[in-house]
C-alpha cells in the first residue's frame, strides 16, 4: 500500500526531539570545527597549480581516497534518509547496497578507471570531450554542475531542520555556519582539504552511529527480538530482503524484483556510481592508476556493512513506536535517527553522535560543491567562457566559484521540501542526470562505431525521457506506479532505452570518430597513460584490482544469505 506523502515529507522533525546537550557536547562538537579549519590551512600551502586545487595535484594514497570516496557518499541524507527507508520499508533498503552499489562500485574500478585515469581527464564531462564532441561535453558540464548544486542544496536543507530541532538553533543559523566552514576548507585547501577531511569525518561519523545501532539492538532483544517484534507488527515480509517482490505482487517498496535488479541494480546504480563525478574526482586524485582503481575497491568493503548501521537504527524506530511515521505517532520516518539519539545516548556519546551527524552533511556537501567547482572552472569557464589565461587566474576563479555555489546550494536547499523524502528527491535526480550520462559513457566505451554527434543527442534523449516519465506519466497518473521510488526506478529505464536508442539511431546516420582518436577511450584500444607501470609494492597480490573487486561482490553476495530466507 503506497505510503501518503505527508507521513515522510521532510518537515521539521518532531518538537520533543529536543536534545538535552550540554557543555560536554557542545565542546566535542566545537573541537572538530577547529580541526576541520585546521586541515584547510595546512592543505593550503600544498595548493600551487589547477592541478593541486582541483585533483590534489594526483599524489594521494589509496587508502585515503578509498576512505574519502565512501565518505562522501556517505552524506547525512543517506543516514536519515537509509534509517527513513527502514522504517518506511524494512530491511528491503539492503538492496540499495548489495545490488545498488557494490557491482557498480566494482565495474568502477576493474573496467572504467582506466579509461578514466589513463586519459589524464581532469573531470567526467572532459572525458565526452574526448569520446564525442564539444557539444556532448557542453551539454554533460551544465547538467553536472546543475545537479551538483541541487544535491548540495538538499544536504543543506537537511542539515537546518535537523540543528533546529535536536540544538534549538535557527535554520538560518544552521544553514550559515556549515555553508561558511564547508566554504573556509575547500575555497583554502581545494579537494586535498576536502579529502582530508573526509577521511576524519568517516571515522567520525562510524563513531556516531556504532553507538545507537548497539543500544537499538539491546533495547529491543537483539536481532531475534527485533525481527520478531517487527514481523508481528508489520509482517514477514518486512524482515526479508525478497519476500512479496514478485511480479503483481503487493509490497511497501512498490517494486518488484526485476525492477529493483533492472533500475536499481544496473541502470540507477552504475549510472550513480560511474559517472557521478563527486566520487570519481576522489579516484582521480590518487597518486596512480592502481590506486585509481582501488579507490572504490576499497571503499565497497566498508560499503557492504555500513548498511547495518542505518537499517537498524530505522527498524528499531519501527519496532519502539507503534505506527511510526504515521501521524498518530507523533514522529516522521525521517525522525528514526534523531529519535534513537535522544532516546539512547547519554552526554558525550550524545555530542559524538551531533558531530558525526553534522559531519556526514558537511561530508556531502562538500563532495558536490568540490566537484562543482572543478567542473565549471575546467569544463565551462575555461574551455567555452574566458580560454587560455594563466594557471593561477583559474585557481583563483576556482576559490570564487566555490563561493557561488555554496550560495547557490542555499538558495536550492528548499527545492527538496516538495520531494516525499529524502532519498526519494536524490534517486529522483540521480535518474534525471546521472542515468543518461551513462548509457553515453557505457556505449562510448564498448562501441566504437558510436558516432561524434550520437554522444549529445543520446543525453538529451535520455534526461528528457526520465523527466516526461516522472513529471508526465507517473505525477499526472498517466501510469500507475505505487511509490515515488518504484517510479524513480522505472524513469531510471524509460532514460537509460531513450538514451541508448537515439545513440544507436544516430550513429547509423553520422560519422564515427576516427579510429586514431579513441585509442584509450574505448575498450579494447591502449593509450600511454594505460600502459603505466604499477609503483613499487602495487604488485602485492592482496592489492590486485581483480581480487578486491570480485572480493566484494561475493562477499556482498554471501550477505543476502541471512535475508533471502
Amino acid at each position: 500500500m503506497p505510503i501518503p506523502p505527508q507521513q515522510s515529507h521532510l518537515v521539521p522533525l518532531a518538537a520533543e526531539l529536543r536534545l538535552p546537550t550540554n557543555w560536554l557536547d557542545y565542546t566535542i562538537l566545537a573541537i572538530y570545527f577547529v580541526v576541520v579549519l585546521g586541515i584547510g590551512f595546512a592543505a593550503r600551502r600544498s595548493v600551487k597549480t589547477t592541478l593541486d586545487f582541483f585533483l590534489s595535484g594526483r599524489s594521494l594514497p589509496a587508502w585515503v581516497t578509498g576512505l574519502a570516496f565512501i565518505s562522501a557518499n556517505l552524506a547525512a541524507t543517506e543516514i536519515l534518509g537509509m534509517a527513513a527507508n527502514s522504517a518506511q520499508y524494512g530491511a528491503y533498503t539492503v538492496h540499495w547496497y548489495w545490488i545498488g552499489a557494490i557491482p557498480a562500485m566494482v565495474f568502477l574500478g576493474l573496467v572504467m578507471m582506466p579509461f578514466y585515469y589513463g586519459s589524464k581527464v581532469r573531470s567526467v564531462p572532459e572525458f565526452l570531450l574526448l569520446r564525442f564532441d564539444r557539444w556532448a561535453h557542453l551539454l554533460s558540464s551544465v547538467l553536472f554542475a546543475f545537479a551538483a548544486i541541487l544535491i548540495a542544496g538538499v544536504n543543506l536543507y537537511a542539515l537546518a531542520i535537523v540543528v533546529e530541532a535536536l540544538l534549538g538553533w535557527p535554520q538560518w543559523v544552521a544553514i550559515v555556519v556549515a555553508g561558511f566552514f564547508v566554504l573556509a576548507y575547500i575555497t583554502l585547501g581545494g579537494l586535498s582539504s576536502a579529502i582530508y577531511n573526509e577521511v576524519l569525518q568517516f571515522f567520525v561519523i562510524l563513531a556516531a552511529l556504532i553507538p545507537i545501532t548497539v543500544l537499538a539492538l539491546k533495547k529491543t532483544g537483539g536481532w531475534d527480538g527485533l525481527s520478531d517484534t517487527l514481523t508481528e507488527s508489520h509482517g514477514s515480509d518486512f524482515v526479508t530482503a525478497w519476500g512479496g517482490t514478485g511480479i503483481g505482487s503487493d509490497n511497501p517498496l512498490g517494486a518488484n524484483w526485476l525492477t529493483i535488479v533492472l533500475g536499481l541494480g544496473f541502470v540507477l546504480s552504475f549510472g550513480y556510481w560511474t559517472t557521478n563525478f563527486a566520487e570519481v574526482q576522489r579516484a582521480l586524485s590518487a597518486k596512480n592508476l592502481s590506486a585509481a582503481q582501488r579507490t572504490p575497491l576499497i571503499a565497497a568493503y566498508p560499503k557492504i556493512f555500513i548498511v547495518f548501521l542505518v537499517m537498524i537504527p530505522g527498524l528499531a524506530a519501527a519496532a519502539l513506536v507503534p505506527g511510526f511515521g504515521t501521524e498518530e505517532s507523533g514522529y516522521q520516518y525521517n525522525d528514526a535517527i534523531p529519535y534513537l539519539m535522544q532516546d539512547l545516548l547519554p552526554n558525550g556519546v550524545l555530542g559524538i553522535a551531533v558531530t558525526g551527524l553534522l559531519a556526514a552533511f558537511m561530508a556531502g556537501m562538500a563532495a558536490n560543491v568540490s566537484s562543482f567547482n572543478t567542473v565549471f572552472t575546467t569544463d565551462i569557464w575555461a574551455k567555452y567562457v574566458v580560454t587560455d589565461r594563466e594557471d593561477g587566474y583559474y585557481v583563483r576563479f576556482g576559490r570564487l566559484i566555490t563561493a557561488v555555489g555554496v550560495l547557490a546550494s542555499i538558495g536550492t536547499a528548499f527545492l527538496a521540501s516538495s520531494f516525499s523524502n529524502i532519498m526519494s528527491y536524490l534517486q529522483t535526480l540521480f535518474s534525471f542526470f546521472n542515468v543518461p550520462m551513462f548509457v553515453v559513457f557505457i556505449i562510448g566505451m564498448f562501441w566504437k562505431r558510436a558516432s561524434m554527434r550520437s554522444g549529445f543527442w543520446g543525453l538529451l534523449a535520455g534526461t528528457t525521457a526520465a523527466m516526461v516519465n516522472y513529471f508526465v506519466l507517473y505525477k499526472q497518473d498517466i501510469i500507475s506506479i505505487p511509490t515515488d521510488q518504484g517510479a524513480n526506478f522505472v524513469s531510471a529505464i524509460a532514460g537509460f532505452v531513450a538514451g541508448a536508442v537515439v545513440m544507436f539511431a544516430v550513429s547509423l546516420f553520422t560519422a564515427p570518430k576516427p579510429d586514431e582518436d579513441l585509442q584509450g577511450l574505448v575498450y579494447g584500444t591502449r593509450s600511454p597513460g594505460m600502459a603505466e607501470p604499477p609503483a613499487a609494492g602495487d604488485d602485492a597480490w592482496y592489492r590486485k584490482p581483480a581480487l578486491l573487486g570480485w572480493g566484494a561482490v561475493i562477499l556482498a553476495a554471501a550477505c543476502y544469505i541471512p535475508f533471502s530466507f
